[in-house]
């Protein structure tokens, strides 16, 4: 970064006197203050972000492949921001879906996925089965297996 001064350390007397002089210059100022953003907060922000990554995990059934994204911080039992993409694997058609974790009321174990699309409800069980409802009657079931992790 070029500061705009030339000083050569040796000729300070003492380190104050030196961020004295660099304060007291205001583009030298701005620089600072984009050196601050560069090298403290925009890492600091980098690893926030990365905190809150998602978890991805790809299953396929027999007719689908099916794409999950978990949208939260590492370590939370429930997540509210959990997206599907299943593709049908004869047409390539894909449907995507927003959706939840299931978990158990009394120990918060994980129990699978929810997603809903209207009338329908799309089930990831814990054994990464997929469940298709319409209503209360289940229309679609199929076996999973996680594939690529």
């Amino acid at each position: 970064m070029e500061l705009g001064i030339s000083i050569n350390f040796w000729e300070i007397d003492s380190i104050e006197l030196y961020l004295q002089m660099l304060l007291s210059n205001s583009s030298l100022m701005q620089n600072l203050h984009q050196s601050i953003f560069s090298f403290v907060l925009l890492p600091v922000a980098t690893i926030i972000a990365f905190a809150t990554t998602s978890n991805a995990e790809t299953i396929r059934t027999k007719s689908f492949l099916i794409d999950i994204n978990r949208q939260c911080e590492e370590g939370n039992v429930s997540c509210n921001r959990v997206t599907y993409v299943g593709t049908d694997l004869k047409t390539g058609k894909a449907i995507r879906l927003m959706g939840k974790t299931v978990n158990s009321k009394n120990s918060y174990r994980f129990l699978g996925y929810e997603f809903r699309n209207g009338k329908y409800r799309y089930i990831i069980s814990g054994d990464n089965s997929l469940l298709v409802y319409k209503g209360n009657r289940l229309i679609l079931q199929e076996e999973g297996t996680v594939i690529g992790n």
